[in-house]
């Protein structure tokens, strides 16, 4: 059974920073990107950064710059170090673990509150 943990939300003022952790276990499958996805109420759940096993990197234009993914092969995990947060970064952030093999699922975490205070 697979599960993603979620670690590292909460609240910090504009300016600051914040590191999101995800652990996927369970995995019994190729892997082809893990990353990043936030949601607002209201609004349809986007990407904010994902990177593929081979080490590419793709950012959302709101996440260049600020935002940085990495990622442990290995350990099924994937970090999101973001700095210079603004107000409107403030979502629930979801963790993805989409496989290699098209058909099968993708995997979604739990989610994770980031606010953003001015």
């Amino acid at each position: 059974q697979v599960q993603l943990v979620e670690s590292g939300g909460g609240s910090v003022q504009t300016g600051g920073s914040l590191r999101l952790s995800c652990a996927a276990s369970g995995i019994t499958f190729d892997i082809n990107t893990m990353g990043w996805y936030r949601q607002v109420p209201g609004k349809s759940r986007e990407l904010v950064a994902i990177m593929t096993t081979g080490g590419s990197r793709h950012y959302s234009d709101s996440a260049k710059g600020r935002f940085t993914i990495s990622r442990d092969n290995a350990k099924n995990t994937v970090d999101l170090q973001m700095n210079s947060l603004k107000p409107e970064d403030t979502a629930v952030y979801y963790c993805k673990v989409e496989p290699s093999r098209a058909w099968y699922d993708n995997y979604w975490g739990q989610g994770i509150q980031v606010t953003v205070s001015s």
